[in-house]
């Protein structure tokens, strides 16, 4: 996939939410697909397609009528792993994130011990 790398804003990242659910959609079907309670504008979503096209995270893939269609170009993956090296670099390491995990009960003994596990697979 391309530019893996890709800064989203919190719009652009539920945007991409929807692409990566349903695979390829148009900009009337990514509208109808955002859950919220007043849902946006069809030009906001159309703006922010195109952004997303700007920087390579979504590229079209048919037009139909008029209607131009749309498919992710970069992975929920590593848009997420950017935003937890951000995070983890902004508070000053991996100890406080999963301190205040565990202080929230957000990370339970079982996550721990799995987490172990992983960090003994990766230091072999």
């Amino acid at each position: 996939m391309a530019k893996e790398r890709i800064a989203l804003t919190k719009f652009e990242t539920e945007v991409m939410s929807v692409l990566w659910r349903l695979g390829e959609a148009s900009v009337r079907e990514v509208q109808d697909a955002i859950e919220r309670a007043e849902p946006p504008a069809y030009t906001t979503v159309q703006t922010i397609v195109q952004r997303l096209e700007q920087k390579g995270a979504v590229r079209r893939t048919r037009k139909a009528g008029n209607a131009l269609y749309f498919e992710p170009a970069i992975t929920r993956k590593s848009v997420y792993r950017r935003l937890v090296d951000e995070l983890i670099d902004l508070i000053g390491g991996s100890q406080p994130l999963v301190a205040h995990l565990v202080e929230t009960g957000k990370l339970s003994l079982d996550d721990l011990k799995a987490i172990e596990k992983a960090a003994k697979r990766s230091a072999k």
